[in-house]
């Protein structure tokens, strides 16, 4: 029998006083759908603190498409942080949706977002704390169904048993017809087993216990799934896909939140998919084809949205804002909206070979802060292996560009453990933050007061899912600590560069997650049963924690995330399809090993990656691409 569904804000409310930030748990923001009486109820959960879920533009896009529906309502909640949690366990208190302040446990569907890996055990204390059962097969008739979707989906395998349904790719439309199906199918009476089963049946949904685990000697040690009967689930299951980007909302909600989150603006998604073909990159794989909207969709938008939220920043969002076709006088059309309004506008990342004369003027007007460029690679002969397509003369160029603009700090981004990397890579990184920041005192001048300075921020190879270092072992983490303390050692003695690298431990658990299949909900479930949870906080990860969980499951971290996987194997992941190829992916590691580039398909012909003829889809690019 499902859990009664009522207002619970009094048990709640007591405890206020006794927490920090009180109001991550208090409703009736401005913007929020009021009207939440269903009678077929959703909850969208980000497992993590309100003032990072908040920010979410996969849960924004989802609580409004939902809300859309007729006779189904959709709520948000997210993981309390842990003087709640131990608040919520000392009496005895269910985790609650934020509207309503109803029990988890009283939905008919709860859908979690898998933004990253190390979400994962907070996706078992959010079904702990709500009554829910976390193994899909011990949930009874009047359970929620559990559904799942984001970008860490495309290797579900080790959560698998958590869920009852993952949804891959584009989720507008996908989202709406799971809840219909489920709707219609509850209310006829239809079994738990039966809704499973028919969920099976719509694009872009797997439902994980319609499979099962094959090991053999084709495959990795973690096998690879296939469905249990024959008919039931499709041997393949190929992501959903917006064709047509225009025909969805492009300001996923207006929610004005009660205390600051971490992209605290109005975020405005201009563009979806990249065919940059960045050979590290999961997303720029996953979201293909390239779909822009309109200009003019995106400047009524914002006038909308600004109007409705009152925010003092627009964030235009996607995977690479710079290659929209109309980006320049995109900028140049919102400037003008903003102008003297104290509102800017910002770019989240710039790409450094389209940073040119004019979009640096039309990116310029309003506050500037810093720009952030990701050169990815140290040296030339490493950009090509990554297929980055960015010169020498891209990043230096970009710098003076900026800096004539009228920008004073720039941000770089890094990566460390790239395939083939050598020490040359990693001294070449601090060489490039030396020459930036040359050539901003150069433009500036050299005093004190000048305000220019270079922050380099360098993260560790993860090794992902439909990437074309999928088959790539990460560097070992006592490699990892040696090129870290390398870069740090030949880094200039300057204030004005500033040096961090990411940990290297959290990173191989990342990475161990990455490419296990489903004996790794054994381990996710014993490191959260230790205690682990808030993975993805320094303060609170805790690596000896997951070492202790994997060597009581028999398993071995560092053996795990560093293992290499034969380029002809099963793949865990590869029933469930972005639509590229493995042909193409195996082509591009091979490209990758002798330094060759690939080009981007917006720009020159067709590379073969399989997703337009495979989906059906097709690029949409307003203007033209250079």
């Amino acid at each position: 029998m499902r859990a009664e569904r009522k207002d619970c804000f009094h048990l709640i409310e007591p405890l206020l006083p006794l927490v920090e930030k009180p109001s991550r748990y208090i409703d009736h923001e401005w913007g929020v759908c009021e009207e939440q009486a269903g009678p077929f109820h959703v909850c969208m959960v980000y497992a993590d603190v309100y003032e990072i879920g908040q920010a979410n533009l996969g849960i924004a896009i989802l609580y409004n498409e939902i809300n859309r529906l007729e006779g189904i309502s959709c709520e948000r909640a997210y993981l309390p942080w842990i003087d709640m949690i131990a608040l919520l366990r000392e009496r005895g208190i269910p985790l609650l949706s934020l509207e309503s302040a109803a029990p988890l446990a009283s939905f008919d569907v709860v859908g979690f977002t898998l933004a990253h890996e190390l979400i994962m055990t907070n996706v078992l204390e959010v079904l702990d704390l709500a009554g829910i059962p976390q193994l899909g097969r011990e949930r009874a008739e009047g359970d929620p169904i559990v559904i799942a979707g984001g970008p860490s989906a495309w290797n579900a395998e080790p959560m698998a048993a958590a869920f009852d349904a993952v949804l891959l790719g584009d989720g507008e439309t996908s989202i709406k017809d799971a809840c219909m199906r489920i709707r219609d199918l509850r209310a006829s009476g239809t079994s738990r087993a039966e809704i499973l089963r028919a969920l099976a049946a719509i694009p872009g949904v797997y439902v994980p216990s319609l499979y099962k685990e094959v090991v053999d000697a084709g495959s990795t040690r973690w096998g690879y799934a296939v469905p249990g009967e024959p008919g039931t689930a499709p041997e393949v299951v190929y992501k959903r896909c917006e064709a047509d980007l225009s025909a969805t909302e492009p300001v996923a909600a207006t929610i004005v939140p009660y205390l600051e989150t971490v992209h605290d603006r109005l975020s405005i998604e201009v563009l979806r998919g990249c065919t940059r073909g960045c050979r590290f990159c999961q997303a720029g794989m996953t979201y293909r084809p390239v779909r822009e909207r309109p200009l003019g969709q995106i400047v009524e938008a914002a006038s909308r949205a600004l109007a409705a939220c009152g925010y003092d920043e627009v964030s235009l969002s996607s995977l690479s804002t710079t290659d929209h076709s109309q980006c320049t006088e995109m900028l140049r059309e919102l400037s003008k909206l903003v102008d003297d309004a104290g509102i800017r506008v910002s770019l989240p990342s710039q790409r450094l070979d389209s940073f040119g004369v004019d979009m640096a003027a039309a990116a310029s007007a309003g506050r500037r802060s810093s720009l952030t460029f990701a050169p990815e690679a140290g040296t030339q002969r490493l950009r090509d292996v990554i297929n980055k397509n960015v010169t020498e003369e891209d990043i230096e160029h970009a710098a003076s560009t900026a800096f004539q603009n009228g920008w004073r700090k720039i941000k770089l981004y890094y990566m460390m453990g790239l395939p083939t990397e050598t020490d040359e890579d990693i001294i070449a990184i601090a060489e490039t933050a030396n020459r930036m920041l040359e050539i901003g005192r150069e433009v500036v001048g050299r005093g004190r007061r000048s305000g220019v300075s270079i922050s380099v921020s360098v993260a560790v190879l993860v090794p992902k899912a439909y990437t074309a270092f999928q088959w790539c072992g990460q560097l070992p983490p006592d490699e990892v600590r040696r090129r870290q303390q390398l870069l740090l050692a030949c880094a200039p003695r300057d204030r004005a560069i500033r040096i961090s690298c990411h940990d290297a431990h959290s990173s191989l658990v990342e990475a161990a997650l990455s490419k296990m299949g489903r004996a790794g909900f054994g381990l996710i479930r014993e490191a959260w049963r230790r205690g682990c949870r808030f993975d993805a906080w320094t303060s609170q990860f805790s690596y000896g924690t997951w070492v202790e969980a994997a060597r009581a499951v028999g398993l071995d971290l560092e053996d795990i995330a560093t293992e290499r996987f034969d380029l002809d194997a099963r793949l865990p992941w590869e029933h469930t399809s972005p639509a590229v190829s493995k042909g193409f992916l195996q082509r591009e590691w091979r490209r990758a090993c002798a330094g060759i580039t690939t080009g981007d398909c917006t720009m020159a012909s067709c590379e073969g990656c399989g997703v337009c003829p495979i989906l059906g889809v097709a690029n949409v690019i307003q203007g033209v691409r250079s």
